[in-house]
């Protein structure tokens, strides 16, 4: 096999073997090819030194208060003996690391029942998770797998299924009024776009949850989204009950029928932001708004119950209310040390902030609506 120096050497030589490419592959490609892709180098891309920021860079607060809720899924799960929380793209495992310190710190029950499985396909972020999550995979209670099915095997009865900005990340095929967009390379190396009809699956996709673009305009299809939560649908099904929580910035079709939400591809590089996906593959991440309204439809058609959607501040206030935030004050020792948490705390829930950006999909299997409905992070839904 040919080696190449750069991503944009390799997907050339792609479509000089094979022609034009669906865009999804091209965007697969910059975030996933084997050492060459965004999320497969060995290289920092959250928090300052990288590209972008998270909710579990700003402070511990994000992951001790998910914490408390799965807390309070496992206890409306009926408290089973081990309960797998199984997390999805975890990036360096900041999440996961809060909430097993967090859980081992207040919920004891629950921590004891605890099994962290984190899916990561980049072997380059699977090694920075084991440093970093050393002594919890020591004594078994956590596990890193490189796929789903690796992670399906070692679940039990009861289950959590989390997500944090992991459907923004999936590739999306892009459609305009002239039809779906393909990439091409021109005779001067340049990556130039051409369009193709439509397949009947795009077509029904944009006619069930999207709307049709007009002349200049451009929006996603996300496919592999939907085939996703089949994926954790159909882990959740054999004789299964639990819980998946999505958060992601994204929209509903309603939306998207208001002429909101319209060509949401961007790409960050260095926290800075840009439209073009062709200007630095493998050296930028590149993104897409999630359609809710299509994740809910492919968890409904296979038998999920859709508890809620809300905005990331609903969710954090709901879990927050009882406690007045003490999951965030509660190491602080000085007055400086208390203000400078309740700014981060402030930057996850105003609109401001992160707080109205994101939003929480919620979804739940063999569990009465009723309890899934009582939970506190939806208390707003209410």
């Amino acid at each position: 096999m040919t080696e190449f120096s750069t991503l944009r050497e390799r997907i050339t030589d792609v479509i000089r073997r094979e022609g034009p490419i669906p865009f999804s592959r091209y965007m697969e490609m910059c975030l996933y090819e084997p050492g060459l892709g965004f999320y497969a180098r060995e290289r920092e891309v959250f928090g300052k030194a990288g590209d972008f920021y998270t909710s579990s860079d700003v402070h511990a607060v994000y992951g001790r208060l998910l914490c408390r809720q799965f807390d309070e899924m496992w206890r409306v799960l009926g408290e089973p003996e081990t309960i797998d929380l199984v997390e999805l793209g975890p990036g360096r495992g900041l999440f996961a690391l809060d909430v097993l310190d967090w859980a081992a710190k207040k919920f004891s029950g629950f921590a004891a029942a605890l099994r962290y499985r984190l899916v990561e396909t980049s072997e380059y972020l699977r090694k920075r998770q084991a440093e970093r999550l050393s002594h919890h995979v020591a004594v078994g209670r956590a596990s890193i797998h490189a796929s789903l099915a690796n992670a399906e095997e070692k679940c039990g009865a009861a289950l959590i299924v989390f997500g944090n900005e992991f459907f923004d990340a999936l590739p999306v095929e892009v459609v305009t009024a002239k039809g779906q967009v393909y990439v091409d390379v021109d005779a001067s190396g340049r990556f130039v776009e051409v369009t193709r009809a439509e397949t009947p699956e795009i077509a029904e996709f944009i006619d069930r949850y999207g709307v049709r673009p007009e002349e200049d305009q451009r929006v996603e299809v996300a496919l592999a989204g939907q085939s996703w939560v089949r994926e954790i649908a159909a882990l959740l099904k054999p004789m299964r009950r639990g819980f998946c929580v999505f958060v992601d910035y994204g929209y509903t079709r309603n939306e998207q029928l208001a002429g909101r939400h319209l060509d949401t591809l961007m790409t960050y590089r260095q926290h800075e932001a840009s439209p073009d996906p062709y200007a630095a593959p493998g050296e930028q991440d590149i993104t897409a708004h999630v359609n809710f309204t299509a994740l809910r439809a492919a968890a409904e058609q296979s038998g999920m119950h859709h508890a809620g959607l809300l905005t990331q501040s609903q969710l954090l206030l709901g879990i927050g209310e009882k406690t007045q935030f003490g999951d965030a004050l509660d190491e602080c020792r000085l007055p400086q040390e208390r203000a400078k948490v309740l700014l981060q705390l402030k930057h996850l829930v105003t609109p401001a902030g992160m707080g109205e950006i994101f939003h929480a999909m919620i979804l739940s299997h063999g569990v009465a609506p009723e309890a899934a409905l009582n939970l506190s992070g939806l208390s707003f839904t209410r």
